[in-house]
């Protein structure tokens, strides 16, 4: 009786479990190629996804997620799903170049969403680009509710002039990244100018930050040097917990020295690293990465503190600590043969059937050629020798005839018998 239980149990949890599922994806439209023609009356966002992707597989319940939640809260933005391979012209038209890649589409623009893959992430950036690019700022009040509510936001004071046009070209193409707003000199009373682009940039990440490859990309853009505690953070160990603490602890006693030329963080696991330095990171430890050239700085000295840590930066910027890395010849060669690599394993790792017929179809044909042309080398190499010995049989003929000249009376002698010829040659003089 209790087994019986059990078994309608599981069998209810087990429909609940599919319920929500098919419910979840409900909210995600499944696109094709009518969505180029149809799209433009609406605002979407879209994940353009490879069937064989194990990216676009994790990815695939957040976004069923993030569906299910623009649904909930009346958000105007449609959610749908593309699947490239199969509709390669329209996602090569979108820019599209590797996958998972998110982009809002709002009339003819599209927009790269490059942030993290969690699904307040995801709502956050269709909010911020979906909406309007400048938002006016009216009042103090209102204003000191987006510094609560945003830990980063900029804005721009005053009225028409051509600072404010430089304005709006920048938010039309950093709105992917923050929010930006207009008010007037009494919300807020300071402001600074300058090359409004590369401010913005620098100025749009907070001091220290929990990191990944996105982040990281887009730290690019900045210009400063990443110094990154690697840890584990399921590890609670005092090393662990010691090393984020420090870097911490330096990002914000030391930001009036190094806030313009570095940006502090941690980041969980080295798998990413690893990618990055081509090596095996031990963890815990330090890196400080230069994302404009792959360059990066390992540890020369034991970090108890953050005196230590500031010293160890300090050698940085003077030249004592030597780069390693770097975007040579010589390395960006090391990366292609690194990068087919992992990217080899990563398709076998997901579906092993998908990478047998990617790699082993090329190599068959590849065989099947080099056979053909050994073959019919072989062939040729045939002929010439059938061709050699006909010519050796004629050259013995000329000698036969040659010899009989020899042995003929000049005028009426005694006849000598006739040598019979072999049949053979005698149907090749016919000839």
């Amino acid at each position: 009786m209790a087994a019986r239980r059990s078994w309608a149990v599981l069998r209810l949890c087990a429909a609940v479990v599919l319920l929500d599922m098919a419910f979840s994806k409900g909210f995600v439209e499944d696109l094709d190629e009518s969505f180029k023609e149809n799209r433009k009356d609406d605002i979407w966002l879209v994940d353009f996804y490879a069937p064989w992707c194990g990216h676009c597989k994790k990815l695939e319940p957040i976004w069923n997620e993030v569906g299910v939640e623009m649904k909930s809260i009346g958000s105007p933005v449609k959610v749908g799903k593309m699947d490239a391979t199969s509709y390669s012209s329209i996602a090569s038209e979108f820019g599209v170049r590797g996958y998972p890649t998110i982009k809002l589409l709002k009339g003819d623009l599209a927009y790269n969403y490059r942030g993290p893959r969690t699904k307040d992430d995801i709502i956050e950036f269709a909010h911020r680009v979906s909406g309007a690019l400048i938002r006016p700022l009216p009042s103090q009040q209102m204003f000191e509710h987006m510094r609560k509510r945003h830990r980063v936001f900029f804005v721009y004071i005053g009225g028409e002039s051509p600072l404010k046009e430089k304005y709006i070209d920048a938010a039309s193409e950093l709105i992917v990244y923050t929010y930006f707003f207009s008010a007037s000199e009494e919300v807020v009373p300071e402001y600074e100018d300058g090359d409004l682009s590369s401010w913005i940039n620098r100025e749009r990440f907070q001091n220290y930050l929990a990191m990944d490859g996105f982040l990281l990309y887009e730290l690019g853009d900045t210009g400063k040097l990443v110094a990154i505690a690697v840890i584990d953070e399921k590890n609670t160990s005092i090393e662990h917990t010691r090393l984020k603490s420090i870097i911490q602890e330096v990002a914000r006693d030391y930001r009036d020295h190094f806030h313009r030329v570095f940006q502090f963080g941690h980041m969980d696991g080295n798998d990413y690293i690893n990618t990055l330095l081509m090596d095996e990171l031990t963890v815990p430890t330090v890196v400080v990465l230069n994302t404009s050239n792959q360059q990066y700085f390992l540890l020369d000295r034991q970090i108890k503190n953050a005196e230590d840590m500031v010293q160890f930066i300090n050698n940085i910027l003077d030249g004592t600590v030597e780069a390693q890395g770097g975007d040579s010849i010589l390395q960006r060669l090391k990366r292609i043969v690194f990068d087919a690599k992992s990217t080899i394993v990563s398709i076998f790792k997901s579906s092993p059937l998908m990478g047998c017929f990617l790699f082993g179809l090329p190599l068959g044909v590849i065989s099947i050629m080099c056979y053909g042309i050994y073959t019919a080398d072989t062939d040729g190499g045939y002929i010439e020798e059938r061709y050699e010995v006909s010519k050796s049989e004629i050259e013995s003929q000329e000698q036969i005839e040659e010899s009989k000249e020899k042995q003929e009376p000049s005028s009426g002698g005694s006849l000598v018998p006739a040598v019979q010829e072999p049949k053979d040659v005698l149907e090749k003089k016919k000839d």
